[in-house]
């Protein structure tokens, strides 16, 4: 009974946030990240939280944390990132520390066991259900409708109720990880962990993702030199590509027979293999080689280089570098990136040392056979936090509270040191532990597994119960600005929806951007410019804000982000370079057609000061 109901806080923790596809603008996830957060609070209420010696062991990794922390004041304080930008990321880095330290914490080992089967049992339930969504998607494409099942936008692909094919691909390969750690714990039947792995590598194969297809190699990888693992397990995980092989083939086959369209043929035919990535790096490289100290400032990626001359740019409006470390080097200056990045990938060493040290035994002495079992659950979870590394080298995943805080508890647990197997290879077995071991921190003794559970720590269940309260909290102040974007009957004016929006705590930039570009003159809603254009610059915000300039009188700026829209050959723009199209019957206006009288950065536009005289409200 009491492992069901662990059972069951995995579940609603890993599954809930995959399934909910009712979203309301301006963001197609927030409610998929509210329920997250909800949710990973509640399995940490239920996995009895004790932050006992956590500090310790994920040492690097918290260490990484505060310093990113510390990076959002930064910005905001003495930067330019709009607090609302900085809460939502103080916000969510907070979550991932207490997420971390849940499972890190030192604990008997048969509860840190039961902990991690929970989170397995979760994931392999989410993998199951997203797999057959995805197969809805791509065979019967006129069946979802938006409310419980999201359509997929691209033809033959499956992107799950998380809209994003990547994501959908790395949920499943972390499902995977699941079953086969749950079949090596001896779990799940080796007959059921093959049926629901197949499953879920096909709905791996629906979702047509590049990375997915390296996951899938290295999970085979993990077989071939985790000689640990039983026999059952390591065969899932090196038949894992050959099962991958024939569901492409099929599914090659059945859209050749059926003259359907599979996303994964098209890819294959794309000649421009991931350009639009080594665009953004190229570009990435350029404004770090400007700013290599100090950075452009914590979140200020995407205003930095959308107003930095790029005639070559991808055509996208890009809002992360689609790799981990440039997005730090960029943002943050080379010093604070190379410490930050040493402090990770020390963590991750430390994660991978730990669960396939030889310096400790296997077997604890008092709990024969957990040290073992322990061995085989911490090195699944260092290869889910591998997973999602690959994936922060070609996207942002961490960026979503439903991958930031599962992969948090998993680093943490990778790292934690349970109770009563911490015992060197050279004491006799059954002999009592010693009260430190050199180069690890000294654990309280433990309590014997029969004895009760170790009492919840306070802080940790007060932070927990935060979690699900900051949801809660944050969906009531979402509504603020989804309002502005959704009418119905009895609402306010629109000015009023967007005055009250922009008193949000977490979303008013959102309010901004509405402010910014609704309006028939936006000279008027500069204020709202400061802000709006640091969440992400598009072509409508790029157009009002060069048209609200030309109206101040300051052509100059104007002029530059008229330039830098055109770089981005956007189709939504032909409408504002209208006038300066060739074969035009009269001259073409300076606006926007001419070049700036001066040569202007990005930095030019932060918090610009108005023309003297103008009054307008920032």
């Amino acid at each position: 009974m009491q492992r069901g109901v662990s059972a069951m806080f995995g579940v609603v923790a890993a599954t809930a946030p995959t399934l909910l596809a009712f979203n309301v603008a301006p963001s197609a996830t927030f409610f998929n990240q509210a329920m997250a957060l909800a949710a990973w609070g509640w399995f940490v209420l239920g996995v009895a939280p004790s932050g006992r010696g956590a500090w310790q062991v994920a040492k690097p990794v918290v260490m990484a944390l505060a310093l990113l922390m510390a990076s959002v004041l930064v910005s905001s304080i003495w930067g330019s990132l709009p607090w609302s930008l900085a809460a939502s990321a103080l916000g969510l880095l907070a979550a991932a520390a207490t997420l971390l330290v849940s499972g890190a914490a030192v604990r008997p080992a048969h509860e840190a066991l039961g902990a991690f089967e929970s989170f397995c049992v979760g994931f392999a339930v989410a993998g199951v259900v997203n797999a057959l969504m995805a197969a809805v998607q791509v065979f019967a494409p006129g069946w979802p409708d938006g409310d419980w099942l999201a359509a997929s936008g691209i033809p033959g692909r499956a992107v799950g109720n998380l809209r994003q094919p990547n994501h959908l691909s790395s949920l499943l390969t972390w499902s995977a990880v699941a079953v086969v750690a749950l079949t090596a714990l001896g779990r799940l039947p080796w007959r059921w962990a093959a049926a629901c792995g197949s499953l879920i590598l096909l709905g791996v194969v629906l979702s047509a993702s590049r990375t997915g297809t390296l996951s899938v190699l290295i999970l085979a990888l993990w077989g071939l030199v985790d000689r640990r693992l039983p026999r059952s397990a390591r065969a899932l995980l090196v038949l894992a590509p050959v099962v991958y092989g024939l569901a492409w083939g099929g599914m090659t086959w059945w859209a050749q027979s059926s003259a359907q369209v599979f996303g994964g043929t098209a890819r294959l035919g794309e000649h421009d293999v991931s350009g639009s990535r080594f665009g953004i790096w190229s570009n990435t490289w350029a404004l770090i080689r400007v700013h290599p100290w100090w950075g452009v400032g914590f979140g200020e990626f995407n205003f930095a280089w959308s107003l930095t001359p790029f005639p070559g740019r991808p055509v996208a409006f890009f809002d992360h570098t689609h790799n981990l470390l440039l997005q730090f080097a960029v943002e943050l200056g080379l010093p604070m990136a190379t410490a930050l990045s040493a402090l990770l990938l020390w963590g991750l060493w430390r994660a991978g040392r730990n669960g396939w040290s030889n310096g400790w035994r296997e077997k604890g002495p008092h709990e024969e056979g957990m040290g073992t079992d322990m061995g085989v659950a911490q090195r699944s979870a260092f290869v889910m936090v591998l997973l999602m590394a690959l994936h922060s080298q070609l996207e942002y995943p961490l960026w979503y509270a439903y991958f930031l805080l599962p992969c948090a508890w998993a680093w943490g647990f990778a790292l934690a040191r349970p109770l009563k197997l911490l015992e060197p290879l050279n004491s006799a077995p059954g002999s009592p532990l010693p009260q430190s071991q050199p180069s690890e921190p000294s654990a309280p003794s433990a309590p014997s597994s029969s004895q009760a559970p170790m009492p919840w720590s306070p802080p940790m269940a007060l932070a927990a119960g935060s979690l699900i309260i900051a949801a809660a909290l944050s969906v009531a102040d979402y509504r603020r600005v989804a309002d502005i974007f959704v009418a119905y009957d009895g609402a306010p004016s629109l000015a009023q929806r967007i005055q009250a929006g922009q008193r949000s705590v977490f979303f008013a930039h959102h309010a901004h951007y509405a402010a910014a570009t609704v309006t028939d003159t936006p000279e008027q809603a500069l204020g709202s410019f400061d802000r709006a254009t640091h969440f992400l610059l598009d072509t409508r915000l790029m157009v009002a804000w060069a048209r609200a300039w030309h109206a101040v009188g300051d052509e100059d700026r104007a002029l530059h982000l008229a330039q830098r829209l055109r770089e981005f050959h956007n189709p939504a723009s032909e409408e504002f370079f209208q006038p300066c199209a060739q074969g035009a019957s009269e001259p073409a206006p300076t606006f926007p057609c001419a070049s700036p009288s001066r040569e202007l950065t990005w930095t030019d536009f932060v918090r610009a000061p108005l023309p003297a005289g103008e009054g307008h409200k920032r």
